[in-house]
């Protein structure tokens, strides 16, 4: 394995043994490449072409363009002048993690503005970001560099007007060439006119350009616009135009599609109700006063409020809503007349016996676990099978990972909290079903089915209801040496489980049986950015960056390529509890102090 190819990935393994000292030399190396990497555009190849080796020392193993203090660990300085770097600049993480005295961008092709959070580079003394493309106005915040003597912003596309406060201790400043406007500041008069030429907006002593009395930016001449130009304006036009059309025949077709769908709902659930009909003897020739309910149809699993007294008629009566569908069934809510809401799961097409199903159903009802939702009845036929759940009004883990994407807070301490109460839910399951030999996974562990209770607590739902891949399991009365098949469905469960750690680590939903995903985090480790797989939302929180890289190794075991290879639940258990507590104990040392 070369270090180069693959430092990243190996100090994601050696990391939880390293020293303090090691940690901070790994986040400085961490923070520089991920700013080269910010700088370049996410160009991949751009950290090997200057030797910035994730395995090697900045100061002592050949980083191009960085500068250490007196041969010390300290990076003081980062000269990158005429590489090409079209990305953008990222103070924050730069200026957070190094004491950077002198930092050269110059002769490349940045874009975006200058950042405010360059005030953190509380120690510089010089700043080059010269003929790049850069724009913007200037921040206030450069005033906060009171170390700072050499400031060169020529030949950009600056605007706006020159901060009079940026000018403290120095002595060589450039602005010329760009967009600037509005009068020279008076502490900006010592420096002569070289500095501010190419800014027609500017006036002021050094230019020997009088400024008006509102000191306004001079307008700037129309240029004639070339035919060849004009030829690709109006071409663009037309695309515009035709992407209008095509726009409008989608929004149609969507509005078609969404018809259809309703329709389509509204006969599954009638369907559904002629199911529930159908288990009593039911049917459209039968009127209602001929219809007795048979209790004896609804097997009651567990006496709650939500099933005291539940009958199939209440289900044939009560309003049913679909919520989902899938390849194998579809989901109601329905509500019942006294305002209880249920959760009907229907199974089709499960070549299962009625006598095993219910030795099914009534095997995982004795093994309870108050992170697994228990089902409240159940029935069956040889064509269809209807589970009963009590309604979680919070939704899923699935739903709560699209509303982070699209801003809800879904902070770290939570997203653990949630991988540790799955992974001691399915351990107990896996521990108690696994010794009865009686070999009953999941089969079906994905984000869409840890449903949340009012507290936000975890709910494994759907736990058993259907085997891996649809297949049936063998029937405990029957020995036919079926246990190493048993094993790997399990461990297609522990699959499972590190495909829901990955999504709470990078935030990213899990597609196509979680290979997307899988190979994307694989990938990016290849490549150096094992802190680009964090949910941006995470990295923020400094202080938790370990804990995720130690979880990160706990969903890579899980989701091994060979089944054998991957640890038990049990194991898995035992290392994201180690990873809590640890994270329990740092927060409190935190409060304490």
């Amino acid at each position: 394995m070369e270090s180069g190819r693959y430092g990243i990935f190996i100090l994601i393994l050696i990391l939880p043994h390293s020293s303090t000292s090691q940690q901070e030399e790994d986040y400085v190396k961490i923070s520089l490449i991920t700013f080269l990497q910010t700088l370049s555009g996410n160009a991949v190849k751009m950290s090997q072409q200057l030797g910035w080796d994730i395995s090697s020392n900045p100061c002592s193993g050949g980083w191009t363009g960085v500068i250490c203090h007196n041969g010390s660990s300290s990076v003081t300085e980062i000269t990158l002048k005429g590489y090409d770097l079209s990305g953008f600049i990222d103070a924050g993480i730069i200026c957070k993690s190094l004491s950077l005295v002198v930092l050269s961008l110059s002769n490349n092709s940045l874009r975006g503005e200058l950042p405010s959070e360059i005030s953190n580079c509380s120690a510089l003394t010089s700043l080059d970001v010269s003929q790049n493309e850069l724009s913007g106005q200037l921040p206030a915040s450069l005033s906060e560099l009171k170390t700072l003597e050499s400031l060169n912003l020529s030949n950009n596309n600056f605007s706006g007007l020159i901060p009079a406060s940026i000018f403290g201790n120095l002595k060589q400043f450039d602005v010329s060439n760009n967009n600037f406007s509005g009068p020279v500041p008076p502490d900006g008069t010592r420096f002569s006119n070289g500095s501010y030429l190419g800014n027609a907006g500017l006036c002021g002593t050094p230019l020997h350009i009088a400024c008006t009395s509102a000191a306004s930016p001079v307008e700037q001449p129309r240029k004639k616009i070339p035919a060849r130009l004009q030829i690709l304006m109006y071409s663009g036009y037309f695309i515009l135009g035709v992407a209008f059309l095509l726009l409008l025949v989608f929004v149609l077709l969507l509005k078609n599609k969404k018809r259809k769908k309703k329709t389509e709902e509204k006969t599954m659930v009638e369907n559904y109700k002629e199911v529930v009909a159908d288990s009593n003897g039911y049917n459209k020739n039968t009127s209602r006063s001929d219809y007795t309910t048979s209790s004896a149809s609804l097997v009651l699993l567990k006496s709650t409020q939500a099933n005291n007294g539940l009958r199939f008629d209440d289900l044939l009566k009560a309003p049913a809503e679909l919520m989902g569908r899938g390849t194998y069934g579809s989901v109601y809510k329905v509500m019942l007349g006294d305002g209880t809401k249920l959760v009907v799961k229907r199974i089709k097409e499960w070549m299962i016996s009625d006598e095993e199903f219910e030795k099914r159903m009534e095997m995982i009802d004795k093994v309870r676990h108050q992170i697994v939702l228990s089902a409240v009845a159940f029935y069956c036929s040889k064509q269809e099978k209807l589970l009963v759940y009590e309604f979680q009004q919070n939704g899923s883990l699935l739903k709560l990972l699209q509303d982070a994407e699209r801003g809800r807070p879904f902070n770290w301490s939570s997203r653990l909290n949630l991988a540790a109460a799955i992974a001691e839910g399915l351990a107990f399951m896996h521990s108690n079903l696994q010794i009865m030999s009686h070999g009953i996974p999941h089969g079906n562990l994905k984000s869409s089915n840890i449903l949340l209770n009012n507290n936000m607590e975890p709910y494994i739902s759907e736990y058993g209801i259907m085997s891996t891949n649809n297949r049936t399991h063998p029937s405990p009365n029957k020995e036919n040496n079926n246990k190493e098949v048993d094993m790997k469905t399990f461990k297609t469960d522990v699959y499972s489980f590190g495909m829901l750690l990955l999504e709470l680590l990078t935030g990213k939903l899990n597609q196509d049986n979680g290979f997307e995903l899988n190979k994307w985090v694989n990938s990016v480790v290849r490549e150096e950015w094992t802190v680009e797989v964090f949910d941006k939302a995470l990295i923020v929180e400094d202080d938790n960056q370990e804990s995720m890289v130690h979880l990160l190794q706990v969903a890579v075991k899980c989701v091994d390529a060979y089944p054998d290879a991957r640890p038990t639940m049990s194991q898995v258990y035992a290392m994201v509890k180690s990873i809590k507590e640890d994270e329990d104990q740092r927060s409190l040392a935190s409060d304490l102090f």
